[in-house]
């Protein structure tokens, strides 16, 4: 697997906290602090080429269970991709490295993918899944050709075109007025993302399974969570899951778009402390 830095908090039932795209663990401090003090273990891993873990890419080996990789490092060159995967199987490896047997997958966006990627390869050690902001359904052709042209212009001009487009897509506009130091943090963590690992995890988001065949066959707990005004993976979307996951409560969080744990973090945590009080007690 790739060499992964992460925190590690607390002590009790452990809760996985996977990003969303293209940001790292650090979106998820409130939740660290919050979640450790109410007696949980919490482990925020940097996804495969984000935030302090070494850009990556990845040839899978179909070795078996133990699913094999071989790490070669990417450059702006390469056309690489990290699938979601890939960055599954990292996370059960570092669950193996800290002798965590089950877990609490939370993802949000990007971070929803792969934990419905880990869930489907070990459905053994999902106690729970947490998603936000994040949808069943695979990329359409439209979707896929502008994850594309994304990539190639990350390799080529950098994060800050991105970091522009997309703020006003990720944060409500209460968020935007009213909170600029939750601005600044979103910004800071687009531009220091790696371009290279960043193309390569866009190609795997692009390729990506349908995960809607998986929804009837989850029967673990299931929380989703949804910004009233997420214009990203909007509440249809959250509403469509709700529906074909036979054991699931769905949060509404107003006054937030994509980035609702660090908008609301409040509201966030109060519903995912109520949802791990009952599901995983």
């Amino acid at each position: 697997m790739t060499q992964a830095l992460y925190d590690d908090a607390g002590s009790g039932p452990a809760v996985v906290l996977l990003h969303g795209y293209p940001f790292d663990r650090s979106m998820w401090r409130e939740q660290i602090d919050f979640l450790s003090a109410q007696g949980y273990r919490v482990i925020a891993p940097d996804l495969r080429g984000f935030g302090e873990t070494v850009a990556q890419a990845s040839v899978s080996e179909p070795s078996g269970p133990g699913h094999g990789l071989k790490s070669v490092p990417l450059k702006e060159t390469d056309r690489s991709v990290t699938t979601m995967a890939d960055m599954a199987h990292d996370v059960a490896a570092l669950m193996d490295e800290l002798e965590i047997a089950d877990a609490t997958i939370c993802g949000l966006s990007m971070g929803g993918y792969v934990a419905f990627e880990f869930a489907h390869v070990f459905p053994a050690r999902t106690r729970a899944l947490v998603l936000a902001g994040t949808r069943a359904p695979a990329d359409n052709e439209q979707e896929k050709q502008a994850r594309a042209e994304q990539a190639e212009q990350m390799l080529a001009k950098g994060m800050g075109e991105v970091a522009d487009a997309t703020l006003r897509k990720l944060l409500a506009p209460r968020t935007l007025a009213e909170n600029p130091a939750v601005v600044a943090q979103v910004r800071e963590m687009i531009l220091r993302a790696d371009p290279a690992g960043a193309a390569a995890a866009q190609r795997g988001m692009a390729a990506r399974r349908n995960y809607s065949e998986d929804l009837p066959g989850i029967k673990v707990p299931v929380l989703i969570i949804v910004g009233r005004q997420d214009p990203i993976r909007p509440v249809t979307d959250a509403e469509v899951m709700h529906r074909g996951l036979s054991n699931s409560h769905l949060k509404i969080i107003e006054d937030a778009a994509h980035m609702t744990n660090m908008e609301q973090p409040d509201i966030f945590n109060h519903a995912l402390i109520s949802f791990l009080q009952t599901a995983t007690r």
